[in-house]
């Protein structure tokens, strides 16, 4: 087990043969694409870079990031631009979900960049986003996946407010490395969230990568803590360095350490763990609400 962290500056370790991306094909990725560019709509599998695009676009889903696509934080695991971003476009909420329904979406992924340039941080576009979704197509069932907010409480609750089916928030990392991996983020204002997320009633999940220099023993503590808040769904994949400006990797995990830590995160009370190299948020969301 590797135990090399980021604030070491590892030497760039090769991929792994198994480690492999289908390339994005198929009349139905085609017709995802053309209502994303169409409609004027950002998504985390483009501006991430998700390398589960072609399956899910495939598929005909897709995961909608909204208040732009230029981020106002700089984690070093991100390839979403950092900016200044544009004014909120107030129409935003109402194509989006012209887009669920042109889509045929059944369960709808829903993320954003950080707009901490926001009084709001940009609450008001989320509940709005939800509630137009709703609107046009009640039978939609919605994931969330959120920023912090800065630990400003009152911007958490318009969104929890809304009652998303499912609440999400990624913790990213172990407590030790948050720092270097989440520059302006904190690991227990992230506890926290989902913590408030839970008591507001809401199924809450959160996402861990692997990789970056975090030994076992890190990974099942962040485990703990995030049971510890009560969080329901858990997902770990691999870290895969954007560009070289980016954080290095320092280790690919193999898939069975990866299916180990499944069963470890059931065996804490995860009532869904999804485990795997080329596992992110969204990957397989639906399935988050309809087996629980």
């Amino acid at each position: 087990m590797s135990v090399t962290n980021v604030e070491e500056g590892p030497a760039r370790v090769k991929r792994p043969d198994w480690l492999r991306v289908k390339l994005p094909t198929g009349e139905s990725f085609r017709k995802v694409r053309e209502i994303v560019s169409e409609h004027k709509l950002h998504t985390i599998c483009q501006s991430g870079n998700c390398p589960n695009m072609g399956e899910c676009w495939g598929a005909g889903t897709a995961t909608f990031m909204i208040l732009g696509n230029v981020c106002t934080r700089s984690c070093g695991f991100c390839s979403v631009a950092t900016g200044r971003p544009d004014d909120v476009d107030p129409f935003e909420p109402a194509r989006v979900a012209r887009s669920v329904e042109l889509m045929g979406v059944k369960h709808c992924v829903i993320t954003s960049v950080d707009r901490d340039d926001l009084k709001d941080g940009g609450s008001d576009i989320w509940a709005r986003t939800i509630r137009a979704i709703r609107r046009r197509t009640p039978t939609t069932t919605m994931e969330t996946l959120i920023p912090d907010f800065q630990g400003k409480w009152e911007n958490l609750a318009v969104v929890t407010d809304a009652a998303p089916e499912i609440l999400s928030h990624n913790l990213e990392t172990v407590r030790r490395l948050t720092k270097q991996v989440r520059i302006q983020a904190k690991y227990d204002r992230s506890l926290e969230v989902l913590m408030r997320s839970k008591r507001a009633g809401l199924r809450t999940k959160s996402g861990i990568m692997l990789g970056l220099g975090e030994t076992d023993q890190e990974v099942e503590e962040s485990m703990d803590d995030l049971r510890s808040v009560g969080v329901d769904i858990l997902t770990l994949g691999q870290y895969l360095q954007p560009t070289k400006e980016h954080l290095p990797v320092s280790e690919y995990i193999h898939p069975d350490r990866f299916a180990r830590f499944k069963t470890i995160g059931m065996e804490k009370g995860f009532r869904y763990v999804e485990s795997g190299p080329l596992v992110r948020s969204s990957y397989h969301a639906e399935k988050h609400l309809f087996d629980l």
